[in-house]
């Protein structure tokens, strides 16, 4: 409260004499628990993931001496966001000191509504944390101003610059810190100091298991387990190859669509995104709305599937897909889903049948899908030249992309909700992570095929080849994604920090048939895996497509909950009428095993 002194209600301020013995508790406990761990590794092979010679393996050091070249080019400049900061500082003192005074100050500067670093009541009410919290957001945005205000820089260094900034900033906030946070500081007074000494043991076990290097786990592991509380969802395996095993779940309705669906989830990380608990299970819902489902299950490949090519991930993924649920059902027209990945490698295909006059997949979703890839997102941060190659020399020592690698990656994205909120509960409070579904998927990587990952990269990334006519072939066939003329619905998230919306909306200049957009709110995942049964977020819809995303958001209309049913109201119509519910197993493919399958139980140890 504004009138509250140095002290808050609820903080209590440790005694020096009482934090000493703590800190000599801890100490020694610490010593013990390291020294095992030491005797550990040393007992262990080397695991060292560094390229020889990589001092900068991320590539950074350019950008940021171009950005300071730049930056002193222009002083006056440099030397007014400076004087800037300092009056900002000065008026933070003069309210700091009012509130000692037992006066009402208004803040300086106050954290995002959506900061949950500064939660805990001690950052407004106690005025020294205040104080604390203040200069930190003060000099965070003094530095990131600074950094994108620097004129001159291509786009590329730009991005990688901010980019990098934030990571750092992040990094240095005062809740990462115990001595800086009102909330490490009650809980080790309240437990002698409990807390470290648990959070050291929780660090400890992360370096354990990652071999070395930090695997922080971000939930309880032993909560869940792939075909019991999650991925759940009845059905078999009725076909199997070198990349993939194709799931047909069992059917809840007496009648179904005729048209089957077939979905193509990514393989960076696994399909059961789609089919985590059944109350958020999207595979469970569609087949509880009378859909013959069909998934594929992408295999987690190791050194011998290193020469598997992106085209091999269509020949052998959905092409035969395609084969096997003719034999399965009967039918020769299905409806596809791609999600992310998936989705790039569903256009793909699709531009590849039309080119040879394959007419089986009626219509199409795509899900958080780029297709373009011109204005990627802060993702494409981790690709340039030096970085692609450094990345493939680690990729052709194993024949793959290990994918811890990828999940860093994208962790970074997001790095105060998906890495620093962790260390602050696992190793400054010590608590045990919370059981969620979700972040046990997300820690449930996949590796990358040598070959197959740097084809993405580079074609798709680097070069955005894949949005060129004739500028990749795959089986023979020049891609070209205008020949797409299949009913489209496209979803794409407000907040994602993946695939960026604005950057999906390009698909729909791009396909040739009748295209339906809808935006989502929330990010890449939690905005696609949102059942209208938990009433969260809303969707926006537009009937016309202008040339541009803001244009098109400035005349969509806002709906309440979920867009499961807005697209299921469009499926149906791709549906093809109704015939007698289908049983896995029974038709012209046999089962091989319950859902879900082996492919997806190898994990990465």
């Amino acid at each position: 409260m504004p009138g509250t002194a140095a002290r808050g209600p609820d903080v209590k301020f440790p005694d020096p004499v009482e934090l000493s013995r703590a800190m000599a508790r801890i100490a020694e406990h610490s010593q013990h628990l390291v020294s095992e761990f030491l005797a550990r590794q040393a007992a262990r092979p080397s695991h060292d993931g560094v390229a020889p010679g990589a001092a900068d393996p991320l590539n950074i050091g350019h950008a940021f001496i171009e950005m300071t070249t730049r930056m002193m080019s222009d002083p006056v400049k440099l030397m007014q966001a400076q004087m800037s900061l300092w009056n900002d500082y000065m008026t933070l003192w003069q309210r700091t000191t009012q509130r000692f005074l037992g006066q009402e100050a208004d803040p300086v500067i106050l954290p995002a509504k959506d900061d949950r670093r500064f939660k805990d009541s001690a950052w407004d009410e106690n005025t020294l944390f205040d104080f604390i919290k203040q200069s930190y957001l003060l000099t965070a945005r003094f530095m990131q101003s600074s950094v994108r205000g620097v004129d001159g820089m291509d786009d590329k260094t730009a991005m990688k610059v901010d980019f990098y900034t934030r990571q750092f900033v992040d990094a240095m906030a005062p809740s990462n810190f115990v001595m800086t946070n009102p909330e490490v500081l009650r809980a080790t007074m309240e437990s002698g100091g409990e807390n470290l000494v648990k959070g050291l043991e929780h660090l400890l076990d992360d370096l354990e298991r990652g071999k070395g290097q930090l695997s922080i786990k971000m939930t309880d592991y032993d909560a869940f387990k792939v075909g019991e509380n999650i991925a759940s969802t009845p059905g078999k395996v009725v076909y199997q190859n070198d990349l993939m095993q194709l799931i047909q779940y069992s059917p809840t309705t007496e009648k179904v669509l005729r048209r089957p669906l077939l979905i193509v989830p990514p393989w960076i990380n696994k399909y059961y995104i789609l089919d985590l608990r059944p109350k958020n299970s999207f595979i469970k819902w569609a087949v509880d709305q009378g859909i013959t489902v069909f998934i594929v299950s992408w295999v987690n490949p190791d050194e011998e599937l290193s020469a598997k090519s992106f085209e091999d991930y269509m020949l052998e993924g959905p092409l035969a897909a395609l084969d096997q649920i003719k034999l399965a059902t009967g039918e020769t027209e299905v409806n596809a889903v791609g999600y992310c990945l998936g989705g790039t490698l569903l256009a793909s295909t699709l531009a590849h049948m039309a080119a040879k006059g394959d007419q089986r997949v009626i219509s199409a979703t795509f899900l958080t899908t780029m297709t373009d890839f011109s204005e990627a997102g802060e993702l494409s941060v981790f690709i340039d030249e030096e970085q692609l190659q450094l990345l493939e020399e680690r990729m052709n020592e194993k024949g793959y992309l290990d994918g811890g690698t990828m999940a860093t990656s994208f962790n970074m994205l997001r790095a105060n909700d998906l890495i620093w909120s962790f260390v602050v509960n696992n190793y400054l409070l010590g608590k045990d992570p919370f059981p969620f579904d979700l972040l046990y998927w997300n820690s449930d990587s996949t590796r990358m095929p040598a070959r197959m990952h740097s084809f993405y990269l580079r074609n798709m990334y680097q070069n955005n080849l894949l949005i060129e006519p004739g500028g990749i072939t795959l089986g023979g066939e020049p891609i070209d994604l205008h020949r797409i003329t299949v009913p489209v619905f496209m979803l794409s998230t407000r907040e994602d920090h993946i695939a960026p919306w604005k950057s999906t909306y390009a698909g729909t200049q791009i396909f040739g048939g009748p295209i339906k957009f809808v935006l989502s709110a929330s990010g890449h995942i939690a905005g696609v895996v949102n059942p209208p049964a938990a009433g969260k977020y809303c969707h926006w819809t537009n009937t016309k497509l202008p040339k541009t995303p803001d244009a098109w958001l400035e005349t969509a209309k806002q709906n309440e909950g979920s867009w499961w049913t807005e697209w299921y109201r469009w499926l149906a119509k791709q549906g093809g009428g109704t015939v007698a519910a289908r049983v896995p197993g029974e038709g012209g493919l046999p089962a091989i095993e319950d859902a879900p399958g082996s492919y997806v139980a190898v994990r990465i140890s």
